[in-house]
């Protein structure tokens, strides 16, 4: 009797990616991957954006599907949206990853199977393990800000993670059941921060895969001061903060 495959959903979040998303799904329909799926989680991005996945999800209702949110509350409050739906629906895996193409979609199949074969709790594809790379077009700007930002994370935390502020995942679903998702706390790209630092607590392997990242092509970055300020704070609240360590 053929075992199946396990069920990845691939969570994206989207907020004006209108010319992204397409280009985003054909890569990932394209994939070497039995029973990857595509859950699209759009935060009524006045572009269009969620029309279009809409069409996605109509032009192949099987491997597609779409969340619908009303406010943009954050990156954090989207993925937990979408990990959730993903987790109800059934997924044994779920990938994180942004739509703006700055990850390669073709990284996934060699994650799931890291994760899978490596009983990681959760593996992250990582721009500073050896083979990692970042876009030459990456303004230098942000690559120092990238780098000072992992040596703050682990500097306060010790999450021995190279690359904390990632955003390209594949957590087993246990995991994500394990850290108890409706209890984070971060709405911004701190979330990638609180994820890890709650794995790690529960004593969980976390792997690093090297992936190249590229600079987007299309659209705008969402990273505000706000977003920043937020980051900074989140590792000394998860430290130290009361209401954290409660949910730890």
């Amino acid at each position: 009797m053929a075992v199946s495959s396990p069920k990845v959903v691939v969570v994206v979040p989207t907020y004006n990616e209108q010319d992204n998303l397409p280009v985003l799904a054909g890569l990932l329909a394209n994939l070497p991957a039995p029973n990857l799926h595509l859950l699209v989680i759009d935060d009524n991005s006045p572009d269009g954006t969620g029309e279009v996945a809409d069409r996605l999800a109509a032009e192949a209702p099987d491997t597609v599907g779409v969340l619908h949110r009303t406010a943009k509350d954050g990156l954090g409050r989207a993925y937990l949206a979408g990990m959730t739906r993903a987790l109800d629906e059934g997924a044994d895996v779920v990938v994180q990853m942004d739509a703006d193409l700055s990850h390669p979609a073709s990284a996934i199949p060699a994650m799931v199977d890291t994760l899978l074969t490596k009983k990681a709790a959760v593996v992250l594809g990582s721009r500073y393990v050896a083979g990692g790379s970042t876009a030459t077009e990456w303004p230098w700007h942000r690559k120092a800000l990238s780098t000072w930002a992992n040596l703050y994370v682990n500097g306060i935390l010790r999450l021995g993670v190279k690359d904390s502020t990632a955003g390209f995942k594949a957590w087993r679903a246990e995991t994500l059941r394990a850290i108890d998702l409706p209890s984070i706390h971060s709405n911004g790209y701190s979330f990638q921060i609180e994820m890890n630092y709650r794995t790690i607590k529960r004593g969980l392997a976390i792997l690093e895969v090297p992936i190249r990242f590229e600079e987007r092509v299309k659209g705008a970055s969402k990273m505000s001061l706000r977003v920043q300020l937020e980051s900074a704070l989140t590792p000394w609240k998860l430290r130290f903060g009361r209401r954290d360590r409660r949910c730890l």
